[in-house]
């Protein structure tokens, strides 16, 4: 052993810095293309009707960024190097940027099938809503953490955003807001100083609301642990809708979609359109539905540039959404 260490002592080293080299993260990170997934892959349903296309959600990838990938990244133009500060929110650190990516997704999950019961007319009841803290502003002046689960503001037991804007919106600039919340188990008292911002008094927080429901027939939305926001929430209602009707919307189609979905069916935009739109293109899906306004603009752009052959659709709403499909 010491014979061989002796005569190959540089070649070992240089090993060993090359795959020091090769897997060490630097401060920076890569997005890219990533691919499509259908989603009724991740829905379980009794009684669901059979479809024969398929809603399909689009996914970026995020790697951390390493020698290799850095100095692909120069040459391949769909893969783009960014800082931190450009992923990630102020005051945020990776942690918490996880976790408020999860929380979007799970709101976006319970928004989903809220949306996809009610306008296929099916039973739908809630059961839990937990309201919990994502992100918190440089300028707050408070204790709250992220991952709170807010429980009740100056002692009155709150079950939405909007009760808590109410509460707030009664005090003046500069009150101090006493908050009961649960984290991990536990429960505990914070404190947040009002602020003014754009003319609304608020407590430097943003929240995801996330609601669990009673529903018939029932249903469960397996996710895979590495995937994280919201960007499949309309995917996620149309998949759910179509498997509680009789009609097939998609004609057979494999149709990719993307865009986030709110409790009133409003259709909002998204990131990363342009690895996207790559993905849906890949696929050879024939038409790819994307949220209306800069979304759809910058879509169609690169169609022109790229010569893509897919259709994009823009699309606003829920219901408008359901219509263009079945006129399809």
């Amino acid at each position: 052993m010491k014979k061989f260490l002796k005569e190959n002592y540089k070649l070992i080293i240089f090993f060993i810095i090359m795959l020091v080299l090769f897997t060490i993260p630097f401060p920076y990170y890569i997005d890219a293309p990533g691919g499509i997934s259908n989603v009724s892959d991740k829905i379980e349903l009794n009684d669901a009707y059979k479809v024969e296309g398929s809603f399909n959600l689009v996914y970026v990838k995020e790697y951390k960024a390493t020698i290799p990938m850095l100095l692909y990244s120069l040459i391949n133009k769909n893969w783009n190097i960014y800082k931190p500060s450009e992923v990630m929110l102020d005051t945020e650190d990776e942690n918490s940027y996880m976790m408020r990516d999860k929380a979007l997704m799970n709101e976006s999950i319970s928004n989903a099938i809220y949306i996809a019961y009610t306008a296929s007319n099916n039973e739908i009841k809630e059961i839990k809503n937990k309201i919990t803290i994502i992100y918190i502003d440089e300028s707050a002046d408070t204790n709250l953490n992220v991952g709170d689960e807010i429980i009740s503001v100056d002692g009155k037991i709150v079950k939405s955003k909007e009760d808590i804007t109410l509460i707030v919106n009664e005090k003046n600039v500069n009150d101090k807001v006493n908050i009961e919340v649960e984290n991990d188990g536990k429960r505990y008292n914070r404190y947040a100083y009002l602020n003014l911002d754009n003319d609304k008094k608020q407590i430097g927080v943003a929240l995801a609301n996330i609601k669990e429901y009673d529903t018939n027939p029932k249903i469960k939305i397996n996710v895979d642990k590495n995937e994280s926001g919201s960007s499949g929430g309309l995917a996620l209602a149309l998949s759910i809708y179509n498997s509680l009707i009789e009609e097939d919307i998609t004609k057979g189609k494999k149709i990719v979609v993307t865009g986030t979905i709110d409790e009133e069916g409003n259709v909002g935009s998204i990131g990363g359109i342009k690895y996207k739109l790559k993905s849906a293109e890949n696929s050879k899906a024939p038409l790819f539905i994307v949220p209306s306004g800069e979304n759809y603009d910058e879509a169609i752009k690169l169609k022109e540039e790229e010569n893509y052959k897919i259709e994009i659709k823009g699309v606003s709403t829920f219901k408008e959404t359901i219509d263009y499909l079945e006129n399809l």
